[in-house]
């Protein structure tokens, strides 16, 4: 089973919301997350349970272990390393 299979919330967020056409959602990473959390008020919780799971199985290559998940947004870009793009989403979430 590959990662999409295994965190299919994730793979839903990150391809719909962070994809090619991210900025129709918002243009930051917070309106992004936002925009998804109003969408999504059902599964939002399971997002978060997902994201910190790959987190946990992912200590020391985040990076790498991220890229089935990266669809065009590129935290990179907006001064993010993945681990502080995946704690910055979590952080949205939770609030």
């Amino acid at each position: 089973m590959d990662y999409l299979e295994r965190f299919p919330q994730m793979a839903t967020f990150f391809s719909i919301y962070f994809g090619q056409d991210f900025d129709i959602f918002g243009d930051t990473v917070e309106e992004i997350v936002l925009s998804y959390k109003d969408d999504h008020r059902d599964h939002y919780l399971e997002l978060i349970r997902e994201i910190e799971q790959f987190r946990s199985e992912h200590p020391h290559d985040l990076d790498v272990a991220y890229t089935p998940f990266s669809r065009g947004f590129r935290p990179e870009g907006r001064g993010y390393t993945i681990a502080s793009f995946l704690q910055e989403i979590l952080r949205i979430l939770r609030a």
